[in-house]
C-alpha cells in the first residue's frame, strides 16, 4: 500500500522528541561535531535573557545569534549578513531552523 506524499513528508521531519531513546541529549547536541551552526533572530529583550553579560542593548532592535548545533553561542550581531559571514569565516555549515 502506498503512503500519501503528505504522510511521508510529515514522517520525515524528526524532532528531538522523536529521537528520545534512540540518542541521548548529549549525543544529539554533538551531532554537528563543531561544524554545524544555525542563525537565530532575536529581539533585544530575548538577547538580554540569553546573554545576561551583555549590557546596554537598545530596545526595539533585531539581533542575530550564530549558535553551534548544541546551542553554544558563537556570535551575536545586528545583521544577518554579519552572522553568515562569521559562519563562513569559521567554516561552519549553516543548518536551517524550522
Amino acid at each position: 500500500m502506498k503512503e500519501s506524499r503528505r504522510s511521508m513528508t510529515k514522517r520525515s521531519r524528526l524532532t528531538p522528541r522523536d529521537l528520545e531513546g534512540v540518542m541521548s541529549q548529549r549525543e544529539l547536541a554533538a551531532l554537528g561535531g563543531g561544524k554545524v551552526a544555525y542563525i537565530k533572530a532575536l529581539s533585544a529583550d530575548e538577547a538580554k535573557e540569553l546573554y545576561p553579560a551583555i549590557d546596554d542593548l537598545p530596545s526595539g532592535i533585531q539581533l542575530f545569534a550564530l549558535q553551534a548545533a548544541d546551542g553554544t553561542p558563537i556570535a551575536l550581531t545586528d545583521s544577518l549578513q554579519a552572522a553568515m559571514g562569521h559562519a563562513i569565516g569559521d567554516e561552519l555549515e549553516l543548518a536551517g531552523l524550522h
